[in-house]
């Protein structure tokens, strides 16, 4: 199995990294981020993880990377003409000043485009409950958070509300095997005990570790179980 994952200098990023090392300790998991110092040691010095310096605008970098190249020029493997196998991403806002013209959902559907020219059919993506889903119910905590962020951080909350419009348009229209994981509150928890659903559903609540949110994504790549769909993801416990 290979892997690339984007947003890998975060505590999600890094979750999921750990998480695909753990359940696919034979994978190589390929890395593309902004600051390859911010990735822990343990993880960089690890042979089967690859990183891979790189801007989100670089597209060239990325299409070496989803083909099975590393445009730093750096070994991956024997085999540099092999895709990758799954593609999953832990980008997030970038603050309160997060940019404005939606630069993620952009960056999104360049990717999709991307992945379809060259075969790669699973993606995995984190979202908020900023794109709501045609299965949610109305939850006034919910409720409450997303307009709180749509207030105070405008520019995140239409970012990630227009993330899961483009993964679930564009990647249905290409041929992408998609599922966008929707998150609640993000907590340092260690836990990785996840229901998921829908809002409002009386099962999912409105917090969650992150470790819960690297073991949903690695767990869904085997069972399958929510692709083409935003399944609302929180601890078993999530309630606030």
């Amino acid at each position: 199995m290979r892997f690339l994952i984007f947003g890998g200098t975060g505590p999600s990023g890094i979750a999921l990294i750990r998480k695909s090392l753990e359940v696919y300790p034979a994978s190589t998991v390929l890395v593309y981020v902004r600051s390859p110092q911010k990735v822990p040691a343990d993880l960089s010095q690890n042979p089967s993880v690859i990183i891979i310096a790189g801007e989100l605008a670089e597209l060239d970098k990325v299409e070496a990377a989803l083909a099975g190249r590393n445009a730093n020029h750096n070994e991956i493997n024997e085999d540099e003409t092999n895709p990758v196998d799954v593609v999953l991403s832990a980008l997030g806002p970038t603050g309160p000043f997060h940019s404005s013209g939606c630069p993620i959902a952009k960056f999104y559907e360049q990717l999709i485009d991307l992945m379809a020219k060259h075969l790669v059919k699973r993606l995995l993506v984190l979202c908020t409950a900023s794109y709501p889903d045609p299965h949610d119910k109305f939850s006034l905590t919910t409720y409450t958070i997303v307009n709180t962020v749509s207030t105070l951080a405008h520019s995140a909350y239409a970012d990630f509300k227009e993330v899961g419009q483009v993964v679930t348009q564009r990647g249905t229209e290409k041929g992408l095997l998609w599922t966008v994981v929707r998150v609640p509150i993000l907590t340092k928890q260690d836990s990785e005990d996840v229901v998921a659903g829908y809002v409002g559903d009386g099962m999912t609540g409105n917090v969650l570790a992150r470790k819960g949110f690297a073991a949903f994504c690695i767990g869904e790549i085997e069972k399958k179980e929510w692709i083409g769909k935003a399944p609302m993801i929180s601890n078993t416990n999530g309630f606030i």
